[in-house]
């Protein structure tokens, strides 16, 4: 099998780590930054090919984008080829885009996975486990904390300016990001930390997949300092990729005629999450 990876971030490396491990794999890596690719290229082996441009991967079965947004306007070039696209992204409006695509896909023949990171990916694969438990889930609420690669965490600056969308029962409902602190508990060594209403993009795609749900929002992590700076250019250069991350996830409903509330957890190295997922 030939799976192209767009990008040779801190999520797209550790994808082609995974998928170098699998037999009968072979990787062509695409990065716009010159030379970044042909480092971890050089660092994985033979499995991995390097290419310049998104049209060396038309001819692979399946390609991973993982890189900066926007994701929906090469998405829609791969599908309209028959090519598989799996997409980490995690903008709500690229998201947006890209659930708008399944049309295309389904023309072709082909699958669009959208939202395959680690929040949201996980977090709502978590969602998705947990779920058979209930005779009814009403209420799903994430939390996330950290971030991976350079763009995620310019994404997470992004998201507390914005504008938060939650699902309720009268539907969409939009607020001010960075407001309504909320104080969760993640795995240790995380433990508890103060969240905060964010543009993420969870509540899309969780209500695509539980549409019969009536409560679903989603929180990130914040300090003072990222509130406060958050309407402003970042004012320094983010990391190569950042430290311990975290998800949490809480479904409310219905079981055996009783009220339940189940939570769980997940906490690793946010872009190694990803890229497992």
């Amino acid at each position: 099998m030939r799976v192209g990876v767009l990008g040779a971030g801190a999520v797209g490396t550790r994808a082609v780590r995974q998928l170098v491990a699998s037999p009968g794999v072979e990787v062509v890596l695409v990065d716009p930054e010159s030379g970044k690719a042909d480092r971890v290229a050089a660092s994985l082996g033979s499995q991995v090919a390097v290419a310049t441009s998104l049209e060396a991967l038309l001819d692979t079965q399946v390609v991973l984008m993982a890189h900066p947004v926007p994701h929906a306007p090469g998405a829609l070039r791969l599908l309209r080829a028959g090519v598989h696209v799996v997409s980490v992204t995690d903008d709500v409006e690229d998201t947006s885009e890209l659930l708008l695509l399944e049309r295309a896909a389904v023309d072709r023949g082909v699958t669009l996975v959208v939202g395959a990171g680690f929040s949201p990916g996980l977090s709502c694969l978590l969602a998705r486990f947990a779920a058979p438990a209930f005779d009814q889930v009403d209420e799903i609420y994430v939390a996330k904390h950290g971030t991976g690669g350079p763009a995620c965490a310019r994404q997470h600056h992004r998201s507390l300016a914005g504008a938060a969308r939650s699902w309720r029962p009268e539907g969409w409902v939009t607020g001010p990001a960075g407001s309504g602190r909320e104080l969760c508990w993640f795995p240790e060594p995380i433990g508890g930390r103060d969240c905060y209403r964010a543009e993420t993009a969870e509540p899309l795609l969780l209500h695509a997949a539980f549409p019969s749900a009536t409560r679903i929002g989603a929180r990130t992590s914040a300090t003072r300092r990222d509130r406060l700076t958050a309407r402003l250019p970042m004012l320094s250069p983010p990391h190569a990729e950042g430290g311990l991350g975290a998800i949490r996830v809480e479904l409310r409903g219905m079981r055996h005629g009783r009220r339940e509330v189940d939570v769980l957890g997940a906490i690793d190295r946010a872009a190694i999450g990803a890229g497992a997922v």
